[in-house]
């Protein structure tokens, strides 16, 4: 009896040995595990940072987007979305698919790069969103530009002018908004 009892003593002390060595390996894990869940989350983040960088700096190589300031007021542009004072994910999409849209209805060939960063960018946002729970579908653009096709006409440069101006000044507000983790 004494011996089925020591060996039982046994096998209860390894059974509690294997179950404390198994607990203090997920515990070691365990800061692993949680970081390989945030580290995809930062990546798009940067990635999203980098994207505006990039797009900032394809505004500023068009060389006449220099010559007009962004809060300057052109008759028949004021559908163009100006500066915001709080950007939320929801907001930033709605305001890129409106310059999005905009710029694909501008001639120019400068902007068809812009606007297909444009696409990827509000890809991005929808996934920084995703991962808060942020239920918001992708935004469309404004629902009708009546008159945009006749002050296209009008004032093709200066049209050009003022929504690449403007969207470069949004896109700087962007950028640092998303240094503090925007809201919904």
């Amino acid at each position: 009896m004494c011996g089925s009892f020591g060996l039982q003593a046994q096998e209860a002390h390894l059974g509690r040995k294997m179950h404390c060595r198994l607990l203090c390996q997920f515990l070691w894990l365990w800061p692993y595990l949680f970081c390989l869940e945030a580290l995809p989350i930062h990546k798009v983040q940067y990635d999203t940072k980098t994207l505006i960088k990039t797009i900032v700096t394809r505004i500023n190589d068009i060389s006449h987007t220099q010559s007009i300031s962004s809060k300057q007021r052109i008759t028949g542009l004021d559908f163009i979305p100006g500066l915001y004072p709080v950007l939320t994910l929801s907001r930033m999409d709605q305001m890129l698919a409106i310059y999005q849209q905009i710029l694909t209805s501008l001639p120019s060939g400068n902007v068809t790069q812009i606007s297909n960063d444009l696409d990827n960018l509000r890809d991005l946002l929808h996934t920084l969103a995703s991962s808060k729970s942020c239920p918001f579908p992708r935004a469309r653009g404004l629902k009708t530009l009546e008159d945009l096709d006749g002050v296209l006409e009008a004032s093709l440069h200066s049209a050009e002018v003022v929504v690449l101006s403007r969207l470069q000044g949004s896109l700087q507000d962007m950028l640092q908004e998303l240094d503090f983790s925007p809201e919904c």
